[in-house]
């Protein structure tokens, strides 16, 4: 029930924003959560991104604090994320999920940075 999109090939310096919507999700539950991004590069582990709470709190991975802004529209059960300075090393694929790892994985989003 997660959908992500906005992936897409981008020159290093390139600018994405990543959507990611609780299709399923009603809104009542969607909104207390606190959200995150995750990322996995080929051959590596799924990590932390970013989160934001539902008081729009925020915290980010120190490799993209600066470079990524996460933020939410509860009233469409969406995440975003705007991915600013991409880097090679920020090719990935993308993913959203609550910072607890307690919703169905969606298919994510690849994002390709190239050099």
């Amino acid at each position: 029930q997660l959908v992500e999109s906005g992936g897409g090939l981008v020159q290093a310096g390139g600018s994405l924003r990543l959507s990611c919507r609780a299709q399923r999700m009603i809104l009542s539950t969607f909104s207390p959560l606190t959200w995150a991004w995750y990322r996995q590069a080929p051959g590596k582990e799924r990590e932390f991104v970013a989160s934001i709470g539902s008081r729009g709190v925020t915290d980010y991975t120190e490799f993209v604090k600066g470079r990524f802004t996460i933020s939410r529209d509860n009233g469409k059960k969406t995440l975003y994320l705007q991915m600013n300075g991409l880097k090679p090393e920020d090719t990935a694929v993308y993913y959203c999920n609550t910072l607890d790892k307690s919703v169905t994985w969606g298919q994510g989003t690849q994002v390709t940075v190239s050099s």
